[in-house]
């Protein structure tokens, strides 16, 4: 019998990391938490916001941590999915509407897929210019001005109107990951938002369906993640991480940045250094990264309106305190996120920051009817050929009975 076996690989500023997961749900006879069976990681090169500016570095990396993970599993990794992050990460919201097209106003399936394509047509050339959509959302159907609840093809009326997510990136940044993945012997798959991949690991389905921020701390970049209803309605990456609180650090206490690293992570005990300033000093970084996650809640209009409140991952998420400086600028509960990986997991995972590589593995053995509220749009490989009539409908069947 042949092993379901998926992989995952997370590019990121800091480190790359690959996990190699097994579908063990077929031998207990029940759905089960994918089991880990081999890691592997390795200290970015050649990355700066999370795109590549040296690809030999960065392709250098990356085989030292695949052979890691093929050490550790006793797989050869020869496929992979695929995670995109960085600040060419972004996503707009745009509606479109159409006729129906049947005489006796049923709404079929070319409908759905018509009023799609014309909110598409209706990103602003300054926003798709060099830029590449992995992923579609439809967000919210009308039927002649009305909400409709789940399923809209077999009903019957006039005009049919979606608001759509559209989540893109720098194409030439898509490239330039695609092709040093596979400079490393390995065929992509499929490519994924960052967030999204975290999302899937990170937060319950309660919480994505009550309404919650999922922000990811990482070394250059913060990006968030907005779901309501179950599904994501934003996505927005700021250039400024944990990297930033470090040189702060440096600069307030006048030390060396691999001292101020070591202080920032609680690393140095008995220091002499003072610290209501060295809290001073962060808590001004972190009200940064806040406030910018508030700008963008209310230019969403979502500020103080997410019941599951803000979760907070990444390697910035460690720092302490983080939770209650959230809650006291946001106005909205706050907690840092975790992973509950398979008990009988193997490799040293022990934070969520292995949320993303994780997320893409479960997404490669379940797909995108897994309750990730993605629809990709192939832009790796086998996942290409499927129909947009066809994405539409497994994000449809996550909300069937």
């Amino acid at each position: 019998m042949s092993r379901n076996i998926s992989t995952g690989i997370d590019i990121g500023t800091y480190q790359v990391k690959v996990v190699v997961a097994e579908d063990v749900s077929e031998n207990s006879g029940e759905k089960a938490t994918p089991k880990i069976i081999g890691t592997g990681y390795a200290v970015s090169k050649g990355l700066r916001h999370g795109y590549i500016l040296n690809q030999t570095d960065a392709t250098r990396s990356l085989k030292s941590a695949i052979e890691q993970a093929e050490k550790s599993s006793g797989v050869k990794i020869k496929k992979t999915f695929l995670s995109i992050g960085g600040i060419g990460l972004g996503s707009v919201v745009l509606t479109g509407n159409t006729a129906i097209s049947r005489a006796d106003n049923e709404i079929t399936e070319l409908d759905l897929e018509k009023v799609v394509e014309v909110s598409q047509s209706e990103i602003p050339a300054s926003f798709s210019l060099n830029r590449k959509i992995i992923h579609t959302v439809p967000i919210q159907y009308k039927i002649d001005g009305r909400n409709v609840l789940g399923r809209p093809n077999g009903m019957k009326g006039l005009k049919l109107e979606v608001k759509t997510l559209f989540i893109n990136c720098l194409e030439h940044h898509l490239n330039d990951l695609i092709e040093t993945v596979e400079e490393a012997g390995v065929e992509v798959e499929d490519v994924i938002a960052a967030p999204m991949a975290a999302a899937l690991v990170t937060l319950s389905k309660t919480q994505k369906i009550a309404g919650c921020v999922l922000a990811n701390i990482g070394s250059e970049t913060v990006s968030i993640a907005v779901f309501e209803n179950g599904i994501p309605i934003s996505l927005e990456v700021f250039p400024i991480g944990s990297n930033d609180i470090t040189n702060d650090i440096a600069l307030g206490l006048k030390i060396p940045l691999e001292e101020a690293e070591e202080i920032k992570r609680g690393s140095v005990i008995g220091s002499t250094y003072p610290r209501k300033k060295l809290e001073e000093i962060i808590e001004a970084r972190l009200s940064d990264i806040f406030d910018l996650i508030e700008a963008h809640l209310k230019k969403i209009g979502k500020n103080g309106l997410l019941p599951a409140g803000i979760v907070i991952t990444g390697g910035g998420a460690g720092i302490e305190n983080i939770s209650e400086l959230a809650k006291s600028i946001l106005k909205l509960p706050a907690k840092v996120g975790s992973v509950s990986f398979s008990e009988n997991s193997k490799g040293q995972i022990k934070d969520a920051s292995w949320s993303v590589a994780y997320g893409l593995c479960i997404l490669g053995l379940n797909g995108y009817e897994s309750g990730s509220g993605l629809i990709s749009n192939g832009n790796g490989g086998t996942r290409g050929g499927s129909t947009l009539i066809q994405r539409i409908l497994e994000w449809i069947k996550q909300f069937l009975p």
